[in-house]
């Protein structure tokens, strides 16, 4: 892993940047610009505190209380105040990498320069970043409208030296874990609290990391699709050019170009003569899954947008202060919801092709389950029951949060976006699906197996990478460890080769 330090901006922070930031550590400094910027801001804030001015979040309450003037002696207390009644989330902590891709989008927000905060202030996060300090974040208590108001309290507390961090697993005090940290606590002044606490870097966080994996997922379920296609002994004209030219989605274009490609020498593919078109599960792959991946660019271009703008509020714009709602998650709720579906839709229609390879009736020939001796030896039949539940419960999970608004501090906060709890979700979902993808390539490699005929050459090369840990299945065993093994895979792209890297390509 490149542990080169990554300079923030504000502008142009990218996914693959996000990950090796939040996931594997990577260190990272404010750019010189930023500095200014952000120092710039902060004097506009001072001055306007000190005119003592009437600004929503310097100089009165919050939410409702918007219209309570707060005195010049009481704006330190007012942000403590505000940071410590908002750290109010339940539940389960969130794991370390979305705690860190909050922390790192805070940081990228504030760099942009509109947020009135201290250079100091900022800073401090950069520094519990690149000292590994690991705020307890409760996964549960955002609504998505203030942004994410209690998950980034909890992370202001700690930086305030109260609340709680996560240090080798165990859940310590801040104090205690900013001074294994060579860290000392900080006093918020004026708007500061405001700032690191309205926005969607949580949010936000989880739906970067749901790009990551939904894009490596998509990759590989290009592969086993493929892979069970060919075992299938299908008929090719479904890939004919011509027909996606006519219809030309960006997404469905490329599936059908990739598998093409792939099938190009497969003597599997068009080897039952009689046969005259197939199933829809093999046949509309190339549109279900190129939909599928045109919804992941659509929300890889919404995420992308987020993690580089400026969330908070007010936002200051030459000497004035404005307070707006660039804080509210309706964006990225709707491109999570989405993506949940997309995502979903990906293993409904693999678990059809298993479904398929696994009966005897309609499989062209494979053994009942893919084992011979069928009867005595179950094979795989009840791997396939394990993607019905899991397609099942992702319908579930794929009910909109987005659609689902409730009103908060009294009314003042009447419509929300439940943009994190979609993120949440999606992550849900790519988990299932990643495990029934697992499931398709065990079949398909099973599937292949079994047939005589040359599946293809890139077909074959991923189908030796399988079985350099995950042996043909001759007679019954314990399925479960070969589907975990599988899933790792899956998860440490061991699938990709040279001709299947796709990722950021565009179609032709």
């Amino acid at each position: 892993m490149n542990t080169k330090t990554v300079v923030i901006t504000g502008n142009d922070l990218t996914i693959e940047e996000f990950v090796k930031i939040a996931r594997h550590r990577c260190k990272v400094v404010l750019s010189k610009d930023a500095e200014q910027r952000i120092t710039k801001c902060r004097t506009v804030v001072e001055d306007l505190v000190e005119k003592d001015e009437v600004v929503y979040g310097l100089t009165t309450g919050f939410g409702s209380l918007a219209n309570v003037k707060i005195s010049q002696e009481d704006t330190e207390l007012l942000q403590k105040n505000l940071a410590m009644s908002h750290a109010a989330g339940v539940g389960k902590p969130f794991q370390e990498e979305y705690v860190r891709g909050a922390i790192l989008l805070r940081i990228n927000t504030f760099a942009k320069g509109y947020s009135g905060i201290r250079l100091q202030t900022v800073n401090m996060l950069v520094e519990m970043l690149n000292r590994n300090v690991f705020p307890f974040v409760p996964e549960k208590g955002s609504v998505g409208s203030s942004g994410d108001l209690a998950p980034l309290s909890h992370i202001i507390i700690v930086m305030l030296g109260m609340g709680e961090c996560i240090v080798s697993k165990k859940r310590v005090s801040a104090k205690y874990a900013l001074n294994k940290a060579g860290l000392k606590p900080i006093v918020l002044s004026s708007k500061e609290g405001l700032a690191l606490n309205n926005g969607t870097p949580v949010m936000t966080s989880i739906a970067a990391f749901a790009i990551h994996e939904a894009e490596k997922l998509f990759e590989c379920n290009l592969l086993s699709a493929t892979m069970s296609i060919a075992a299938l002994k299908s008929n090719s004209s479904f890939l004919f050019r011509g027909v996606h030219d006519v219809r030309p989605h960006v997404g469905q274009k490329f599936v059908a170009k990739k598998m093409r490609e792939f099938l190009s020498d497969s003597e599997l593919m068009d080897s039952i003569k009689s046969k005259v078109q197939d199933a829809y599960s093999v046949r509309v792959t190339p549109v279900v899954m190129g939909a599928s991946l045109d919804a992941i660019n659509y929300a890889k271009e919404k995420v992308l947008i987020e993690m580089n703008s400026a969330t908070d509020n007010p936002l200051i714009f030459g000497n004035k202060a404005y307070s707006a709602a660039n804080f509210h998650g309706q964006p990225i709720g709707l491109a999570m919801d989405f993506l949940a579906i997309a995502v979903s839709e990906l293993g409904n229609i693999a678990d059809r092709r298993i479904f398929k390879m696994l009966d005897c009736n309609s499989s062209d020939g494979l053994p009942a389950f893919l084992i011979n001796g069928s009867g005595l030896n179950n094979g795989l039949m009840i791997s396939q029951y394990t993607t019905a539940a899991l397609v099942s419960e992702n319908k579930i999970l794929c009910h909109p949060s987005s659609v689902d608004s409730i009103p908060t501090c009294a009314n003042q906060e009447d419509h929300v976006s439940m943009a994190t709890t979609a993120a949440r979700k999606v992550m849900d979902v790519i988990s299932n699906t990643r495990k029934v993808i697992a499931i398709e390539f065990l079949a398909a490699a099973q599937a292949i197996d079994l047939r005589k005929e040359f599946a293809g050459e890139k077909i074959m090369e991923v189908q030796k990478i399988i079985r350099k840990k995950i042996q043909f299945i001759k007679e019954d065993r314990v399925l479960y460890y070969d589907i975990e093994k599988m899933e790792e895979m899956i998860m440490k792209n061991e699938l990709r080769t040279e001709e299947t890297k796709w990722v950021n390509q565009k179609s032709k």
